[in-house]
């Protein structure tokens, strides 16, 4: 499926990957809906999906979840100025509260930015996140660990990645339709 350069070399890979980073269809069966606007069948959008998570070409699908719809007015990232030697035990605590929606490490950036695990909380309110934040001290041993709670002043538009395809061939409906790529 790949060449040696990384680059998608059937057209029908190119044209289902444009058409999933957009998002997937809210119906009951997706991939039926993509493959209908693509000329493929379910089970075969479900088989290239599958392969290009298995070369590597998809490395995850995932949820862009657009949260004040949801009623989540207050987000915050938690900083967090752990002892290295205890990151990854923190962050596994971390990741048994599903309202830690992300958790990473990042480098210290000294003098200025001491903070080397990052979490996101949401919830409605602030004192709701403050609670949650709390809530993460207690369970996790973090009393005497030194954090900020930083929220959010405004939101920007969430989607995921997109990627621009160059030096492909365009792909004619018909051999799309047909099931085949062009020579």
């Amino acid at each position: 499926m790949n060449t040696e350069h990384g680059m998608i070399e059937d057209p029908r890979q190119t044209a289902l990957i444009a058409a999933i980073q957009e998002g997937l269809p809210l119906e009951p069966r997706p991939w039926a809906v993509i493959g209908e606007r693509l000329g493929m069948s379910e089970e075969e959008v479900m088989r290239r999906v599958r392969a290009l998570q298995g070369d590597g070409s998809i490395k995850r699908l995932g949820v862009v979840v657009r949260h004040r719809r949801l009623g989540y007015r207050a987000n915050a990232m938690v900083v967090w100025d752990l002892p290295d030697e205890r990151v990854a035990e923190v962050g596994h605590c971390f990741g048994r509260f599903d309202f830690v929606t992300l958790c990473y490490r990042r480098p210290r950036r000294q003098p200025v930015w001491p903070y080397n695990l990052f979490t996101m909380i949401h919830g409605r309110d602030r004192a709701e996140v403050r609670a949650r934040v709390g809530e993460l001290i207690v369970a996790c041993g973090l009393e005497d660990v030194p954090h900020a709670v930083l929220f959010s002043r405004r939101s920007f538009k969430q989607r995921g990645a997109r990627y621009r395809f160059v030096d492909l061939p365009e792909v004619p409906a018909a051999s799309m339709e047909a099931g085949r790529g062009v020579s």
